[in-house]
């Protein structure tokens, strides 16, 4: 029998999993491929600033308010806002919100990277001048 060209998974029923943000619930992370994932995130007051090295990800926020750290500049964010961030870009969210987060290609936590206060300084600074 051919392999399904689907699947289906309900996040109201997965565990949750701490993460940088907050805590993340996690789907489709066993498909071989690596497409993607997607993650239902409830993001805690303050987050670490974090970035990957191969992963895109794209934010939709569907509850709270607060803000998005992108490269060391705020923006504020809301309900029904998406933000695309890029490989290489630090970022990091603040504020308490419930979001849909689509990693591409697949969440791997070893594209997972934090930097040190003094190099975020120094990146705040080179991209400043």
């Amino acid at each position: 029998m051919p392999e399904k060209r689907f699947k289906i998974e309900n996040l109201k029923q997965l565990p949750g999993q701490n993460c940088p943000c907050g805590v993340a619930k996690r789907a489709f992370t066993a498909e071989p491929e690596k497409t993607a994932t997607i993650h239902l995130v409830e993001i805690s007051q303050e987050t670490r600033v974090h970035y990957h090295k191969r992963t895109t990800e794209i934010y939709y926020i569907l509850e709270g308010r607060g803000q998005i750290e992108l490269d060391a500049e705020l923006f504020n964010v809301e309900p029904g806002m998406t933000v695309m961030i890029k490989p290489e870009c630090r970022h990091r969210a603040v504020g308490k919100m419930k979001i849909l987060n689509i990693p591409v290609p697949a969440f791997d936590p070893n594209d997972e990277f934090f930097d040190t206060e003094t190099n975020l300084a120094a990146i705040s600074k080179y991209r400043s001048d």
